[in-house]
């Protein structure tokens, strides 16, 4: 199949822009798994095949993201080592299967990261500010995307999880603090 390039967006939305879209879906983090699971320290299997079942998941996965007012999800945070992980930066859920990012650029300390599996706790992170990945998309073709800021530091965290690393592992650890209320200033990834 052919390869194809997508380039990020400039109309991206905002972290601000992304709250306030969460926040009209009612929370519920009930199907996440928390930090002290072994799966989110397991390396996540290659998918072989996209099929029904892999985008149910997909779309399942999307749906358990937004409840839990996330940016993204990697399937171990649902149970499931297997390298695929959603997102929506305010574009429509995205889908990358088997992803691989092959270029980093630049750097980013902000904003800082939160995780749907460790709840409250928030910290800076250092992430390339753009990056090049190549993967499957959610129909199972091959895409290559260009991805910058917001949207290319949410895809960063989420392959991370496909390798057992969590935020906190890179974490300046003098910046992690648990969230207060009144003091959420961008969606959890």
């Amino acid at each position: 199949m052919p390869t194809t390039t997508t380039e990020a967006t400039p109309g991206v939305a905002e972290p601000d822009e992304l709250v306030e879209k969460l926040e009209k879906i009612p929370f519920d983090d009930s199907r996440i798994v928390k930090y002290g699971d072994p799966v989110l320290r397991q390396v996540a299997e290659p998918l072989d095949r996209v099929d029904a079942e892999i985008q149910a998941l997909i779309a399942e996965m999307g749906d358990i993201m937004n409840r839990a007012h996330g940016v993204g999800l990697a399937a171990p945070q649902v149970g499931k080592s297997i390298r695929l992980l959603v997102y929506d930066v305010g574009e429509g859920l995205q889908a990358l299967i088997n992803p691989v990012i092959l270029k980093k650029k630049g750097e980013q300390m902000e904003p800082e990261e939160g995780c749907l599996s460790i709840p409250g706790l928030r910290g800076v992170v250092p992430r390339a500010n753009e990056i090049t990945v190549k993967a499957l998309d959610g129909a199972g073709r091959p895409i290559r995307l260009r991805a910058t800021e917001f949207e290319a530091r949410v895809i960063q965290h989420e392959v991370d999880h496909l390798d057992g690393i969590l935020f906190i592992d890179l974490a300046d650890p003098a910046t992690l603090h648990m969230e207060t209320p009144g003091r959420e200033d961008a969606p959890a990834e």
